[in-house]
């Protein structure tokens, strides 16, 4: 059973499992920074283990005992980190609020603010003795929040505005494989995972190679980030500089979410206003979004975004940002009955173009911010590059460097037999 104590601020614990849990792998003695007392190390270390203990570990050290995270997709199929969204605390006007209007609405008539507010007081508190009612601003701040979950809708009937249970309907039947699939593959896969709280079994069927857990301690930063961007409008966000336990603040106008498929790991592309140009932003260096104004020129920084990215590999744009683009050209040989090399590249390339020189020759180039992001990539080529060239040096005795030392080993390990 969870931990029944209910969070007020996600983003304490969200530092915690981090730093605890998942890529600190320290012991008791190296949270002095973290924490103000054994009890507090204590309290927290029960809370979480109330939600991940069937997928914790520890090993021994000198120091002391070291607790991480493993997890075998075999044996546990749901990412196990969303349990702590479901601590989320709430006060005895949500509750209460909660049922009354939704009672009040529901034979489906819709009822304008003052009638809700009226009939809360009138037919539901006047039972208790001495309980006083929500003032209006709590009532109206309710239905809005309820409007703004679908759960209700709001239409105006000359100068009112009149409040009503949203009918839509749905198939939950239908639904419930794309849930249990997208909970653990999408962004915000968190939504499915609470949507799925509804059935009394969850598929167990899916299984995944890779499983990105880590991404579900940002989904609350993901949320309000795409709350700005779809209501177009500035974001403030506290991050954690690369290097540095400093924290800093910038102006933005979030653009686009990047998951990495290698790695699982999600970063913004966000206009910066203090140095007028696009940048990344690592989600889990981001510890706090707060809306701003609207954006009234949105559309002349997506068209930044946008000419920023065609030269992006992966996130960096290059040292200090400098933004200067390196030129790579890779020359492959192709079998004649290889035409999935070429379909290859076709999919897989992210900028530049692929042609072809002869029947078995076929040239890739492209300008990108920063070419040493490409090497993954290009090393799986090996044994087909016929010639690989680049603008900045390094990235090619770095590439022919570590060819170097594979062919070394190999050859050292062939020896040994």
């Amino acid at each position: 059973m969870p931990y029944n104590e209910l969070l007020k601020n996600f983003s304490k614990i969200r530092d915690y499992m981090r730093d605890f849990y998942i890529y600190g792998f320290r012991t008791r003695s190296d949270f002095g920074g973290k924490i103000k007392s054994a009890r507090s190390y204590d309290n927290e270390r029960r809370r979480v283990e109330s939600w991940l203990g069937g997928v914790m570990s520890f090993r021994r050290e000198a120091a002391g005992k070291s607790v991480f995270l493993s997890v075998d997709n075999r044996t546990v199929p749901h990412n196990p980190l969303y349990r702590a969204f479901r601590t989320k605390s709430f006060t005895d006007n949500d509750i209460m609020l909660h049922f009354y209007i939704l009672d009040i609405l529901s034979d489906g008539e819709a009822l304008s603010f003052r009638k809700i507010a009226d009939r809360i007081a009138g037919e539901y508190l006047s039972y208790f003795d001495a309980a006083e009612p929500p003032d209006d601003s709590t009532v109206r701040n309710k239905l809005k929040e309820y409007i703004a979950l679908g759960l209700l809708k709001m239409e105006r009937k000359g100068r009112e505005m009149l409040y009503s249970i949203n009918q839509e309907k749905w198939s939950p039947k239908a639904w419930q494989d794309a849930l249990a699939f997208a909970s653990e593959a999408m962004p915000l896969g968190v939504v499915g995972s609470f949507l799925l709280d509804r059935y009394e079994k969850n598929p167990e069927y899916f299984s995944f190679k890779h499983h990105y857990l880590f991404g579900a301690l940002d989904a609350e930063i993901l949320e309000e980030l795409m709350l700005c961007r779809r209501g177009r409008r500035r974001a403030e966000i506290t991050f954690r500089a690369r290097r540095s336990e400093k924290d800093m603040q910038a102006e933005v106008f979030p653009l686009r979410i990047y998951v990495s498929t290698r790695t699982g790991r999600e970063n913004l592309l966000a206009y910066n206003y203090q140095i007028r140009r696009p940048g990344m932003y690592r989600l889990d260096h981001i510890r706090k979004v707060k809306a701003l104004d609207s954006e009234p020129d949105y559309e002349r920084l997506e068209r930044a975004g946008r000419s920023f990215a065609e030269y992006l590999w992966g996130t960096s744009s290059g040292p200090e940002g400098s933004r200067e683009t390196e030129h790579v050209e890779m020359t492959l040989y192709v079998g004649k009955e290889e035409r999935f090399i070429v379909d290859r590249l076709e999919r897989e390339k992210r900028n530049g173009t692929v042609s072809r020189l002869d029947e078995t020759t076929y040239l890739y180039q492209t300008d990108v911010y920063d070419a040493q992001e490409m090497l993954p990539w290009i090393r799986t080529f090996t044994g087909r590059i016929i010639r690989l060239e680049c603008s900045n040096d390094s990235v090619v005795r770095r590439f022919y460097d570590d060819y170097a030392q594979m062919q070394q080993m190999y050859e050292t390990e062939a020896a040994d037999i």
